[in-house]
């Protein structure tokens, strides 16, 4: 009994400490983003856990008896899970300080709908159970043809349970390295939130490698922004207004999507239809495709690119990675961007995403807010939990924010934006 507590508290004690401070170097990245990831984002659930089992030993062996240093390796992981959720919890404050910074101290009086205490709480309930996801008020329609192609050209549409119109539009771009993935696993908490608040939500699969390559995934991603501009108003969207966000390879391929509007290399057979987005949200994206920042990171992976997503030599064809990169496709056209990195990526590092920020403002006339989230893993918004659920309401107020203001420019009443009861 002593080596089995021992030996769940050691395994603990060590997913803890890495969640608190990740393993450095790339060779630990993915088993760092891992464990860390869960034990971080799950960590109010893991103390529960830690006490109850500490509890459950202590009762059998008496506290005389108990393994005192299995007991000390709980005290540890018990006060470093407590440090997670105390880090999660800034999630909010980094988010605020990042929408005040880039929309003035007085946005939340610019919304149709201003926050309210519980907008702004952390919802204790929905985070019990956070692998359920689930909205009886929201609507799915499931495995909606785009293009043909099969199972990797079809959409889901999130949207209000009772029927809407003229309702603004979220595009969602799955992640995955461009070569797993699926439309039923990735922004699910931030779709339900917003569907419930009467958005039209677009989840999309899009070709994967390595049986497509470069740049089928984009184009796939245009193709999906074509159906959406011909067929949303059938599902009580406005094709006028879409927004585009995605996690990692999904924000590469949603922050390219914003920056490279009616690219007629990028829309073969479609180039008369308007690929432009209204705004931008990408999550811990991959930015610097062709590794021109000369960074570690992005030069490592940019090997693994060429291997397994481009399948051409990026010395030779550099011009086509460039052509990729969201970093170097920058211009003074680029819509509002609300860029969401964790401090703690391992996968892509953070200064990846300040490096695209720094560029995005210098050359965009338009908002540029970037939160940089205290103590995240990446892909640390895939279920609901506390970090991701601060996340996820500070989106909404972005974008809510967006399409007022897009609503005031166009003449529109901005009461429109508010959602339907």
């Amino acid at each position: 009994m002593h080596a089995s507590f021992r030996t769940r508290r050691a395994v603990q004690l060590g997913f803890t400490a890495n969640a608190v401070r990740p393993l450095p170097g790339s060779r630990a990245a993915f088993p760092a983003f891992f464990a860390g990831w869960l034990t971080a984002e799950l960590a109010p659930h893991l103390l529960a856990l830690t006490v109850a089992d500490t509890a459950a030993h202590i009762a059998k062996r008496g506290l005389r008896r108990a393994d005192k240093p299995g007991l000390a390796m709980a005290g540890l992981s018990a006060a470093g899970l407590a440090s997670l959720i105390v880090s999660a919890q800034r999630a909010k404050g980094a988010v605020e300080d990042a929408l005040v910074e880039a929309l003035g101290p007085a946005y939340r009086q610019e919304l149709s709908r201003p926050p309210s205490p519980k907008d702004l709480a952390t919802p204790w309930g929905q985070l019990v159970l956070p692998f359920r996801m689930h909205d009886k008020e929201v609507r799915r329609d499931r495995d909606i043809a785009y293009a043909p192609g099969g199972r990797r050209f079809l959409l889901d549409v999130y949207r209000p349970r009772e029927p809407v119109s003229g309702r603004p539009v979220l595009l969602q771009v799955h992640g995955g390295a461009w070569t797993v993935g699926n439309k039923d696993q990735q922004g699910i908490p931030l779709m339900l939130h917003m569907a419930q608040r009467g958005w039209v939500c677009v989840a999309i699969n899009y070709p994967l490698s390595p049986s497509a390559h470069w740049p089928d995934h984009i184009v796939a991603a245009k193709r999906a922004l074509a159906w959406i501009r011909q067929h949303i108003t059938e599902y009580g969207g406005d094709p006028d207004y879409v927004v585009a966000t995605g996690g990692s390879a999904g924000g590469h391929l949603s922050a390219l999507l914003a920056l490279t509007p009616n690219d007629p290399r990028l829309q073969p057979g479609f180039t008369e239809i308007d690929t432009s987005v209204q705004a931008c949200v990408p999550h811990y994206g991959v930015y610097d495709f062709a590794a021109t920042s000369g960074s570690r990171a992005s030069t490592t992976r940019r090997h693994l690119l060429a291997r397994f997503v481009v399948g051409k030599d990026p010395e030779e064809f550099l011009d086509e990675y460039v052509a990729a990169s969201p970093l170097d496709r920058i211009t003074d056209k680029a819509p509002p961007f609300f860029v969401v990195h964790g401090e703690h990526d391992t996968l892509v590092p953070v200064r990846e995403a300040r490096e695209f920020v720094r560029r995005l403002r210098e050359l965009s006339p338009n908002t540029v807010a970037y939160a940089e989230i205290p103590g995240a893993q990446h892909a640390f918004d895939l279920f609901p939990s506390i970090r991701s659920a601060h996340v996820v309401r500070g989106v909404e107020r972005f974008l809510e924010w967006t399409y007022v203001r897009y609503l005031i420019n166009s003449g529109a009443d901005p009461a429109a934006a508010r959602p339907p009861r």
